[in-house]
């Protein structure tokens, strides 16, 4: 496997370069331990979060927060299935 720094688009204007490490923010229910959560449903269809990576940001009323990962994706498909994993789950309300 290529280096994922050395992987570089073939046009200024292409979109996402797979392999390559993105960035998934999950919203939901501020109770639904999300910051555990999220990191393990990616886990379950084999996606590798960086370590130290995780960020969340609450709400204004702190009803919901924004938990979001860096995350290692070898193919379009993965990264697609990772906001589908994500978006299954009942306390996630959307994926960005």
């Amino acid at each position: 496997m290529r280096n994922l720094d050395d992987i570089q688009p073939e046009s200024p204007k292409q979109g996402f370069q797979f392999p390559g490490l993105f960035e998934i923010t999950a919203m939901g229910s501020a109770t639904a331990d999300l910051v555990a959560r999220v990191p393990a449903l990616l886990a379950r269809i084999g996606l590798g979060v960086i370590e130290g990576s995780i960020r969340t940001r609450p709400s204004r009323e702190g009803k919901y927060v924004a938990v979001s990962v860096s995350f290692t994706c070898p193919s379009r498909e993965k990264y697609d299935a990772a906001h589908e994993v994500l978006r299954a789950d009942p306390d996630i309300r959307w994926t960005l």
